[in-house]
């Protein structure tokens, strides 16, 4: 089933159609504001060659244009929207493809959905089996996509009614081994008598002399020839079949490889059987085993490939399985089990002792401690009580809730998880692209090699040439394997994005678990990041002439309209003295300076001291206090009334317990540290020097903190930037990756690369940690793929025979080719015991 990776659901618009030679597309533009807009957008489009009508609805921001699909297409349609100056919303659909097998399979997918008009960009992963495709909203057909799909000789995994697509792609991937295996298993069956026959005669002294006694020679040919062809033509067909459509499309493959380098083994037994006479004398052997055992091997390394990559996504599988599938619903008094897809936002949801958290919520009754590991990667468990918030497929503990219903489906917590860990399984790290480069021409390559080898063989080697040749060909063909380098990225990315979800890191792109590790600055913001994100007023100063109850209430004023931490700690300590706070009026916020207002008459401004500067109000005593509140690591600010100071306020926000073992283990990365802060200089100076920091930022407004990330990357660093707010969203976005602290805002957070769940830095710690041992998970994988090939490709075509007279079976080329695979797949899946604590600890274990 095609389902989209995006919170809108799948395709919702309607889709290109054809009307008497004649394509519509509905396109999503963003951007336009007046009737002036429709008009300018509408123009645009009518000039696109081969467009017929345009028309423009502002009210709905929709495009719907009849244009000859000869000429134009839905990305002509886009570019010329975006030309114009508004853009097209686009989308991402993801679905499960099933039937590739090696990386030329995935080249295949690809150019195939990449060719259907209106695609803008398609990736197909193969450990996950999954193709990715972006395109503008509403212009492309779903059916399309599939067409394209099945043209190109594959199939798009459909779900039931009512079954998740990830549920049914899991089902048909098991499916798919299952059948897999029964069809190794037949292979064995039918290859065992051949394999006694042939092979292991050859192992025994005088053996084959005791073989033919009891089986005369013709007899064993002719049963050689009956097992082999039924090897072939039943479990090894799906080699024949998919081989031949890759060889007609130009896109040759594994199966290609496999295809010819058996129906040449079994070819030329065939005719030394049925027509002997056809060869001369001396080379009438026949290699019916041969074939029979690769095809069977083969079948067998597929099939423990195909059980690895299952495993490969039990991370996904486990969060999946924390879904709850029922919901006990309190409606007019009573309770009623209903499936989850049944609760509604608002629903009040029971949950009894021990029962999985159903729904995202708010608790409105009742008392308990939670497990939220799944979530957090926090082992201990949460208190709840009235007010507390919520996530479905935590676990309940000894006490019973009621939790109203905030979220549901797609929204939720859970289901937001489960689509950021597949979305980074499913995107390339830079490092994917040398892969990608080579698979593109191995195949041919590897064609070639097998002909100049045959060709070698036979002008240069002894006789009997032909059969020489025809063993070192088949050898070459067999041996050459594009499944590792496909494989040897893509099963690294998923094991380490599903462990990272484990850990309580969410990577949102695979190309994060490249560049986390690779960053040599991390510069991170101070409030909420560094420290608890809960300032408190921890000193007052005030004027002489003043009483400081009276100026405090006055400050308190003012900043009660604001969310701003500092604002709730001023709001607070006059709160807790008791005071009454007055109204205040014309309030209005400066970014990174203060906020001012009116109160009682009177013109109130509080903030740093650079603001203070500006509208002229001198310190003048108070500076000293300030002065030396800073040197302890605390911020001071300025209040004055009617443009004189009457007031100083130091602020503390206590650094969270676990930061300096953090940053003293990010050191120990050999990461370089950089505080980027809109405190002054005193005071991030003097937090600097207490927790080790090698660089500060001071008094930088929030617009500036991606001028400092810039600033940073033109010195030539890597930047990592981390933060939890919405002014740090900007320096998020232009750092080479962006790191949000699971517990800050939601546009931090989709402003960022990585997300972690946990409101400490040790978290970052692990994240570094795994994300280095998946890069170097990569680089092994990536050259045993390479040295694999470049080693034995020679081996096969005989490079050793002249010094040591050794040639390479295709039989034990058959098993080197998928052993390869495997290997690949099985280091991967060493990530899974990649220890987080110890990640976090050193960085350098995993």
């Amino acid at each position: 089933m095609l389902d989209s990776a995006v919170p809108s659901g799948p395709i919702p618009e309607p889709p290109p159609e054809r009307v008497e030679g004649t394509s519509r597309a509905t396109l999503a533009v963003e951007g336009m504001t007046c009737a002036a807009c429709v008009g300018r957008v509408e123009r645009a489009l009518a000039a696109v060659p081969g467009v017929e009508t345009a028309t423009v609805n502002l009210a709905t921001e929709r495009a719907t244009v009849r244009f000859d699909a000869g000429e134009a297409s839905p990305l002509d349609l886009a570019a010329a929207v975006r030309r114009a100056g508004y853009d097209v919303r686009t989308e991402t659909v993801s679905f499960g493809v099933g039937g590739i097998t090696c990386a030329a399979c995935v080249g295949r997918v690809e150019r195939a959905l990449a060719a259907v008009p209106g695609v803008e960009e398609a990736t197909v992963n193969l450990a996950t089996e999954r193709a990715t495709v972006r395109l503008p909203a509403g212009a492309v057909d779903a059916a399309a996509l599939r067409a394209a799909v099945e043209r190109a000789g594959y199939e798009v995994v459909e779900a039931e009614a009512g079954t998740p697509p990830e549920d049914a792609e899991r089902a048909a991937r098991e499916a798919a081994t299952r059948a897999l295996g029964r069809r190794t298993l037949g292979a064995a069956v039918l290859t065992a008598p051949l394999f006694a026959l042939e092979m292991i005669p050859m192992l025994v002294p005088g053996g084959m002399d005791l073989v033919h006694a009891l089986v005369p020679m013709d007899v064993a040919r002719w049963l050689g020839f009956a097992l082999a062809t039924a090897v072939m033509a039943g479990p090894g067909r799906r080699f024949y079949a998919a081989g031949w459509a890759a060889a007609r499309d130009r896109s040759p493959d594994m199966n290609t490889l496999v295809a010819l380098g058996t129906l040449a083994a079994w070819s030329y037994s065939a005719v030394a059987v049925l027509a002997p006479g056809w060869l001369p004398d001396g080379t009438r052997h026949v290699y019916f085993e041969a074939a029979a055992v690769i095809v069977t091997l083969v079948l067998a390394g597929k099939w423990i490939e195909a059980r690895a990559k299952g495993r490969t996504s039990e991370a996904v599988r486990a969060l999946l399985g924390l879904r709850a599938r029922t919901a006990r619903v309190v409606r007019d008094g009573a309770e009623t089990e209903v499936p989850i897809e049944a609760v509604r936002v608002g629903d009040l949801v029971r949950v009894r002792p021990g029962e999985t958290v159903a729904v995202d919520g708010t608790v409105v009754e009742g008392s308990s401690y939670v497990d939220e590991s799944m979530v957090t990667g926090e082992p201990v468990p949460v208190e709840k009580a009235a007010g507390a918030a919520t996530v479905g497929g935590t676990v309940n503990g000894a006490g019973a809730l009621l939790v109203r219903t905030d979220r549901v489906g797609a929204d939720t917590l859970l289901a937001q998880i489960v689509r950021l860990v597949e979305d980074a399984q499913a995107s390339r790290p830079a490092i994917q692209a040398l892969a990608d480069r080579v698979v593109a021409v191995f195949v041919p390559v590897v064609l070639a090699l097998a002909a100049l080898t045959f060709a070698a063989w036979m002008l240069l080697g002894p006789s009997p040439a032909l059969t020489h040749a025809l063993v070192a060909a088949v050898s070459v063909l067999i041996i050459a394997c594009p499944c590792a380098m496909g494989l040897a990225t893509p099963v690294s990315v998923m094991v380490g994005t599903g462990k990272g979800a484990e850990l309580g890191v969410l990577f949102r792109r695979g190309e994060a678990l490249q560049t986390l590790g690779e960053a040599d600055v991390v510069a991170l913001d101070k409030t909420g990041t560094l420290t608890e994100g809960r300032p408190r007023l921890t000193r007052v100063a005030v004027a002489d002439e003043w009483d400081e109850d009276a100026a405090l209430a006055l400050v308190a004023a003012v900043e009660a309209s604001s969310e701003h931490p500092i604002a709730r700690a001023v709001v607070e300590a006059a709160e807790a003295r008791g005071l009454r706070v007055p109204p205040a009026t014309a309030v209005e916020a400066v970014p990174g300076k203060g906020v001012r207002g009116t109160v009682d008459g009177r013109r109130v401004e509080v903030g740093a001291g650079r603001w203070m500067d500006e509208i002229g109000a001198a310190p003048g005593a108070l500076a000293d206090d300030a002065a030396r509140w800073a040197t302890d690591g605390e911020t001071a600010l300025f209040a004055a009334v009617d443009g004189r100071i009457v007031l100083a306020l130091a602020v503390a926000d206590p650094v969270r317990e676990t930061t300096p073992a953090a940053l003293a283990a990010l050191h120990r990365q050999g990461a370089r540290i950089v505080m980027v802060t809109g405190d002054g200089r005193a005071t991030a100076e003097a937090v600097a020097r207490a927790l080790g920091i090698d660089e500060v930022r001071a008094e930088t407004l929030p617009a500036d903190k991606a001028d400092v990330v810039r600033a940073l990357q033109q010195d030539g660093a890597r930047v990592a930037f981390v933060g939890d707010g919405i002014n740090d969203a900007p320096a998020l976005a232009a750092a080479d990756v962006g790191i949000a602290i699971g517990t800050g805002t939601d546009v931090a957070i989709e402003a960022a690369d990585v997300v972690l769940m946990r409101d400490d830095l040790g978290a970052l710690v692990r994240a570094r940690a795994l994300s280095r041992a998946t890069l170097r998970n990569v680089k092994q994988n990536l050259f045993w793929a390479f040295a694999y090939n470049a080693v034995l490709i020679p081996v096969a075509a005989g490079a050793l025979y002249p010094a040591f007279g050794w040639r390479l079976s295709p039989v034990l080329a058959a098993a080197a080719m998928a052993f390869s695979s495997v290997f690949v797949l099985g280091n991967a899946l060493r990530l899974r015991r990649f220890g987080g604590e110890r990640g976090a600890g050193s960085g350098q274990r995993g």
